[in-house]
């Protein structure tokens, strides 16, 4: 059976069967949440890392007028808690947003396989590179445009994501976060948020049907809110050779 950072990865590039035994050997340790509940808390000690095997987790920073700041969802396949490995502690709050599988690998099981399989350790640091200048186009978008295009921008990042890792096919999803999740994630509050999804249905580019979530034309509204999509593509031509090339499993 594939483990969910295996399935990750391999959408880049062909892995080694010893790449991806390295890769499944970080996944021996399961963990479950439900919805809401609290993975680890900002500030608080970690040695651990968490590999999203099923449902969805944000991490989100503390404000100091009490309200909170989502700064990024997770997806299968993601390594989370990933802003602890500068310092031992985690940076941000990593909440089950939906029931979910998590599995814990300690924070020196990485630099191990940064040490083994150099190739891997390339690929995730190209991978994590392209997550964080999708982060900084939300953020700019959060600065610099309305209330619409924020919420836009977050919707297409989330299905460009998962077309990627959980197989999405076609442009409806369903988005298992309330209105005050989005309203954290683009800095708007929740009435704003309302109606900025008003707006967007009001183009003709978005139909909501509950929590189900459907673009119409992908393409239209990339263009209307300079939408660009970071994680379709990873240049992969620049990693280090594998130590044998035969061995890699299509």
């Amino acid at each position: 059976m594939s483990s969910p950072l295996e399935l990750r990865l391999s959408q880049h590039l062909p892995l080694t069967f010893a790449e991806r035994d390295a890769l499944q050997w970080l996944e021996r340790r399961e963990q479950r949440f439900e919805a809401g509940e609290t993975v680890v808390r900002e500030g608080e000690e970690t040695d651990k890392l968490h590999i999203v095997a099923s449902g969805w987790l944000h991490g989100s920073v503390q404000l100091k007028d009490g309200g909170r700041q989502i700064l990024r969802f997770y997806f299968v396949g993601d390594v989370t808690t990933t802003f602890s490995i500068a310092w031992g502690y985690s940076a941000a709050t990593l909440t089950a947003v939906s029931p979910c599988t998590l599995y814990e690998t300690p924070r020196p099981a990485l630099g191990r396989l940064f040490q083994d399989h150099p190739r891997l350790g390339a690929l995730l640091y190209g991978v994590s590179a392209s997550e964080h200048v999708a982060m900084a186009d939300r953020l700019t978008s959060i600065g610099r445009t309305d209330g619409m295009t924020r919420v836009a921008t977050l919707l297409l990042d989330i299905h460009s994501r998962l077309r990627l890792v959980d197989g999405l096919n076609g442009t409806t999803f369903q988005l298992p976060l309330t209105q005050q999740d989005l309203g954290d994630a683009v800095g708007l509050t929740k009435a704003h948020v309302n109606r900025s999804l008003k707006a967007l249905e009001a183009t003709g580019l978005l139909e909501r049907d509950g929590k189900i979530i459907r673009i119409m034309d992908i393409g239209a509204l990339s263009q209307l809110v300079d939408f660009n999509d970071r994680h379709g593509h990873v240049a992969v031509d620049w990693l280090p050779p594998t130590a044998n090339s035969s061995d890699i499993s299509h």
